[in-house]
Parts: structure tokens; C-alpha cells; sequence
């Protein structure tokens, strides 16, 4: 099973969370970045039905992908 990492990071006057190169919204405080990254990690983890996704990559380009329903991976937030 995949495992994904959230890590929280300063980012643009504020505090965010990273996953491989994508941040998400700036936040604040840290406390508040870390909060965040531990509901999208939780929400990560939940099985529901298989549906398509859609996401930009760091290039730019729109990918569209299934997602099955019970095929979560392992997920956890850290520093850095």
C-alpha cells in the first residue's frame, strides 16, 4: 500500500502543507497548516466508491485518473 506524507513548511509569508513538490494555501500559523494537513491526511484514508479524480501537476497539465474506493494509502503528517 502507498504512503503519503504531508509535511509541514514555511511557504510564502505563512505556513503550509507538502505533498511530493504541490503545496497547499497558505496558512497563517503553523498550528493552523497543521490542523489542515491532518484533516486532508484523515480524509485521505477513507474508503468510499471508485470515482474519477482530476489534478494539476506541477507542470501544469490536467490529468484525469480512477480512484477505487478502497484502495487507500497509508498517511501521516510531519515537520519539514
Amino acid at each position: 500500500m502507498p504512503k503519503v506524507t504531508y509535511h509541514i513548511v514555511e511557504h510564502d509569508g505563512g505556513f503550509a502543507y507538502r505533498v511530493g513538490d504541490v503545496f497547499s494555501e497558505t496558512f497563517p500559523t503553523h498550528d493552523l497548516a497543521r490542523e489542515a494537513a491532518e484533516r486532508a491526511a484523515a480524509e485521505q484514508r477513507v474508503g468510499d466508491a471508485t470515482t474519477e479524480i482530476s489534478y494539476e501537476d506541477t507542470q501544469g497539465r490536467w490529468h484525469v485518473e480512477t480512484a477505487k474506493g478502497g484502495d487507500r494509502p497509508d498517511t501521516d503528517v510531519e515537520e519539514g
